[in-house]
């Protein structure tokens, strides 16, 4: 008399091609999604930089003068840090012109080497390069 086992679950063949497909899928996916969060981190920065852009303007305006000083623009500080941490803007200002600067801070310098720094002048001129305001 010849009894027939019947097995349920996985091979562990099948358990190793399941765990190897899924590290491809990851492999793959994770330095897609940690450029989307460097990029969607950088739109802070830039957010930031025209909003207070826009606020050395209406200073300009009121004063005939341009202002280094971050809180004369209502911020809570100065250097001014962006609401996720991930920017401190400063600015600089040269007679009738000013430069504000946003440098990247904390795990995002080091992520973001390429736009670690971004900047807007009085004339709207937006450096380092387009590939960092896209």
């Amino acid at each position: 008399m010849k009894r027939s086992i019947k097995s349920s679950g996985f091979t562990l063949i099948e358990l190793l091609i399941a765990v190897a497909i899924i590290g491809i899928l990851a492999g793959v996916a994770y330095p897609s999604y940690q450029s989307y969060a460097t990029k969607s981190k950088r739109t802070e920065g830039q957010r930031e930089l025209l909003r207070i852009a826009s606020l050395m303007e209406q200073y300009y305006l009121d004063n005939r003068i341009y202002t280094n000083d971050m809180t004369k623009l209502g911020q809570a500080k100065d250097p001014f840090e962006t609401e996720g941490g991930y920017y401190k803007i400063d600015a600089t200002v040269t007679g009738d012109s000013f430069i504000l600067t946003a440098t990247a801070q904390g795990s995002l310098a080091s992520a973001d080497v390429k736009c670690k720094e971004l900047k807007v002048t009085d004339a709207g001129k937006k450096t380092p390069s387009s590939d960092c305001w896209d």
